[in-house]
């Protein structure tokens, strides 16, 4: 599909914890041209598939070429083994990489001057342009960015030996403290403090778990390091349903999984012992601090082991690698049996869903108490309101209170207001495996990139889907338009001034002036939309206060609003039809940001349903005067009982006036 559609799903009905506030510079980073997610990837995050994030120190520092090469291959090909897709994370040449070639891995294992990436680095190494390898928390900063919630490596930094005199403790704690990622480790490296890091973890409140028979805290080389660990998950269904509601509770905290070290190589608890107070020793003599620490005592390490701790890191690194890839794919079976489940009063998901493509916003909307603002300093007291907007969201989210199930497509920020967005669209659904191709009605707003809605409108005349345009506002309601593209839309929902500018566009004449009388507009309005009807079905003509009129064609004194319905029948005229708007007072109106969204929105529930004419439009009138009265730019009284062909029947309705256009 098209690259813009790959890339813009947006998976509601799951919780996506967001960043801490401190991640500002590096979500900055990510934002701009900072970062490349292969498309591999790129393709199973879109999908729903299972991504297991690795980290690339353990190549750069950890290990000496060529062996760290194989080492790195081999890990990724036990993840592709167990059904997830590897995504290395990397910096190459002031990049950062999510998922990386066999090229760029020796690029990596080769390089003799990469930097030791963590959260502090990132700003200084990507613009200098230099090359590194990222360490576990710089891997999980990354890895929660790009939507990827296991993350595997050997071991996670810790409180060091001394720290209560030295404070030297790992970045990888406090990042564990606030990136909501889940950590499969062989525990803490064993040259570490691990009854202070087990302390540490508890006070960042991250959930700590031991997996397998034993509840002993792994301490990477040895099975045993004399501390239990918190919590207990025997297999990899225990690891993902505790995953699961970590991220669905958006605590904002990680997880660590603790994997001991396979029994038949694993180092005997008193030799490392040993090796760790020499290998120390020498560290301190050489004056050696900071991150150096880590990489000299893995050496020396396996200089005084014989190389026998060097056997036992490729064999955790390569079992972790097993055991969290298997807990990525009971994550993913998880989160796609919650999204399938039907719940009452839901229909079945797996029918084809109405698809909506554009914008999703926050929006934050400031009101002062008093009428008048005071200057000079003074204190304006009032109120702050937080919506969530964007006219894409706005149909989706309407079309779902209206029992359609929307699939949502739209770009999204990884920043701290997604996990609100993703928590108030809860009601939606969204799976991005239900093919465009087989959509009862794709709805597309103004927002959408020229080349995406060029893509969308291909695909309707290869497969007759119904498109319905809602052109957002006047300076984007041409984007399709600007070739033959719009010929295959079937619906357009403008107001009089995005009507105006389509025109413009297409070259047509123009009037000199909007008018403002209601007998004025419905005529600029009929003049307006009857050049587009030669290829287009219908044309909504939002009002306003004035109501909607409905541009297209009828037999027998009714506009259809289903194509193909008497596209053949010579007795099919163009008509207008004017339908009033629901009166509403003005102390009555809270938020208008909303209301043409929401009357789309109602029409089209409506057509989805096979109504008639006449029930769709006041479906769509009911849903406007709702979302007029509420602060939300939806309201949430929208409901199948609230807007349904019972509540039209009910109400007395003003007849539609109907005017012929040829």
């Amino acid at each position: 599909m098209h690259k813009m559609i790959r890339k813009i799903t947006l998976s509601l009905g799951r919780h996506v914890s967001s960043m801490a506030c401190g991640a500002t510079q590096v979500r900055r980073l990510l934002h701009g041209g900072y970062v490349r997610i292969h498309p591999s990837v790129q393709e199973a995050l879109v999908e729903g598939r299972p991504v297991v994030a690795l980290e690339s120190t353990i190549i750069t520092h950890g290990m000496a070429y060529p062996l760290n090469l194989s080492m790195a291959r081999e890990v990724e090909e036990i993840v592709r083994t167990n059904g997830a897709v590897p995504a290395t994370v990397g910096i190459l040449r002031g990049q950062i990489h999510v998922g990386l070639t066999d090229e760029e891995l020796e690029f990596l294992a080769s390089s003799k001057n990469a930097v030791k990436v963590s959260r502090r680095d990132f700003p200084f190494v990507l613009s200098q342009g230099l090359s590194g390898g990222t360490t576990v928390s710089g891997t999980m900063i990354v890895a929660h960015k790009a939507g990827i919630p296991v993350f595997v490596t050997g071991g996670i930094g810790g409180v060091h030996r001394h720290g209560e005199n030295t404070l030297d403790v790992s970045a990888d704690l406090t990042e564990l403290g606030r990136t909501p990622v889940a950590v499969v480790s062989a525990g803490a490296k064993s040259i570490l403090d691990i009854g202070r890091t087990l302390e540490y973890l508890e006070t960042q409140g991250v959930c700590v778990a031991a997996f397998g028979e034993s509840r002993e805290f792994p301490a990477f080389f040895s099975r045993q390091s004399g501390f239990q660990a918190p919590y207990h998950v025997r297999d990899e269904e225990e690891a993902a349903k505790l995953i699961d509601s970590a991220l669905g509770l958006g605590l904002s905290s990680g997880v660590l999984i603790a994997v001991p070290c396979p029994q038949e190589r694993a180092v005997q608890g008193q030799a490392i012992e040993e090796a760790i107070q020499q290998a120390l020793s020498q560290a301190r003599s050489k004056g050696i601090t900071g991150k150096e620490v880590t990489p000299f005592l893995l050496q020396k390490l396996t200089e005084l082991t014989d190389g026998k701790s060097l056997d036992s890191n490729l064999a955790l690194i390569q079992n972790n690698a097993r055991v969290g890839s298997c807990i990525a794919v009971a994550l993913s079976k998880l989160q796609k049996a919650r999204r399938k489940r039907i719940q009452p009063g839901q229909k079945d998901i797996t029918a084809p869903q109405p698809v909506v493509i554009g914008g999703i916003n926050v929006d934050f909307i400031a009101k002062a108490q008093n009428p008048e603002i005071l200057g000079g300093g003074q204190t304006n007291p009032g109120r702050v309101r937080r919506t969530f907007g964007g006219v894409g969201r706005n149909l989706a989210d309407c079309l779902s209170r209206l029992g359609q199930a929307p699939l949502l497509l739209s770009a999204v920020g990884k920043d701290e207001h997604l996990e609100s967005v993703l928590h108030y669209c809860h009601h939606m659904v969204s799976q991005f495996k239900e093919s465009l191709c087989q959509a009862p009605l794709v709805c597309i707003d103004g927002n959408v990139p020229l080349s995406t809605i060029q893509y969308v409108c291909q695909l309707a005349r290869e497969h007759q889907l119904a498109v319905c345009y809602e052109p957002t506002d006047e300076n984007k309601a041409s984007k399709p338009f600007l070739s033959d593209s719009w010929k295959a839309l079937t619906y357009i929902s403008p107001n009089l001034q995005e009507l105006r500018a389509i025109n413009r566009t297409l070259g047509n004449p123009l009037p000199a002036e909007l008018p403002s009388r209601l007998e004025d507009v419905v005529q600029a309005a009929v003049a307006l939309a009857c050049p587009l009807l030669a290829h287009l079905h219908c044309v909504v003509v939002t009002l306003g206060a004035h109501g909607v009129l409905l541009c297209g064609r009828s037999l027998g004194g009714s506009i259809s609003l289903y194509p193909g319905a008497h596209k053949q029948d010579p007795a099919a005229r163009l008509c207008a039809a004017h339908y009033p708007a629901i009166p509403i007072s003005r102390e009555e109106i809270v938020n208008v940001s909303g209301a043409g969204d929401s009357l789309m929105a109602g029409i089209l529930a409506g057509v989805l349903a096979k109504h008639d004419t006449g029930t769709c439009v006041r479906m769509g009138l009911l849903a406007a005067s709702l979302s007029l009265r509420s602060y939300e730019p939806i309201s949430p009284e929208i409901s199948t009982s609230s807007v349904s062909q019972e509540q039209v029947k009910s109400r007395s309705w003003p007849e539609a006036k109907v005017w012929k256009m040829d």
